[in-house]
């Protein structure tokens, strides 16, 4: 069967919550129940079927052609099964997923891969701020699931971060890793003081702006932990894994906050 196809037929008038839009929750409905979900936020009450052509039969791959800054929640709570957009999406995508594969191939808004527990979302374009990152109000980031950002990320991305793996290829804005509780976080650069408040966890970096004074230099050495990583990060990005060396230059903190993580410079 082809993927479930969500063709967008012009430009949203308002920001849309596309959260219903999920494999198991499509699966139980009807085509026609499916074009009558609401996915509007305001007093227009818009339905499925007022902006998308749906076409295809099979909910366990859902595919939007076309996209836009407002579409949120593309993939929240996503279980399984595969969600791709072939343009840009907003806030919130793969808000609190527990597993299956996102795919958008252009840029994602804010707080994407928040409080994700599993699964993989690739991003070939750029992402917004606190990428990886915690909601406001929100415990967690980025917490087991695996997040590829193929371009930039903006600021505070994996704020609060608490398992899993995070890859930029490009660079991040500032205060990158910030708050951060455990997981893996590299990026090709990132801006000034990353690891601000840092508990635990590992930030590595090709460069960065400045740390801050509580970041405590610990040399280099030759950890068997970065030929684990290369092997980890090569199969999400190879670029990103040829940057780690065996011997990267060490430093702990956030001694403010008493962490014990660390960022490991590897240009």
């Amino acid at each position: 069967m082809t993927a479930l196809t969500f063709t967008l037929k012009a430009p949203p008038p308002e920001r849309l919550d596309l959260s219903s839009l999920v494999p198991a929750r499509l699966q139980r409905l009807s085509r026609a129940e499916i074009e009558r979900l609401p996915v509007g936020t305001s007093r227009r009450a818009l339905k499925l079927a007022d902006l998308f052509a749906v076409s295809g039969a099979d909910p366990a791959e859902l595919r939007f052609e076309g996209g836009s800054e407002r579409f949120d929640q593309v993939g929240a709570h996503l279980a399984d099964g595969r969600i791709l957009v072939d343009g840009d999406v907003g806030q919130r995508c793969g808000l609190d997923m527990a597993g299956g594969d996102i795919e958008v191939r252009g840029d994602a808004g804010p707080f994407i891969g928040a409080g994700a527990t599993g699964g993989t979302l690739v991003v070939h374009g750029n992402a917004a701020e606190k990428a990886g990152g915690a909601v406001h109000g929100g415990r967690y980031g980025l917490a087991g699931a695996t997040l590829v950002i193929r371009g930039d990320a903006g600021p505070r991305a994996g704020d609060r971060m608490r398992r899993g793996l995070m890859l930029v290829g490009g660079a991040t804005g500032d205060h990158a890793g910030s708050r951060m509780i455990a997981g893996t976080l590299i990026a090709r650069s990132v801006g000034a003081e990353p690891g601000l408040g840092m508990r635990r966890g590992t930030i590595a970096v090709g460069t960065h702006g400045t740390l801050v004074p509580t970041f405590m230099p610990s040399g280099a050495g030759d950890l068997i932990f970065m030929r684990l990583l290369r092997r980890a990060v090569g199969k999400h990005h190879l670029d990103l894994a040829k940057m780690l060396p065996d011997d990267p230059f060490r430093f702990v903190g956030d001694q403010a906050a008493l962490g014990k993580g660390e960022i490991l410079v590897c240009g």
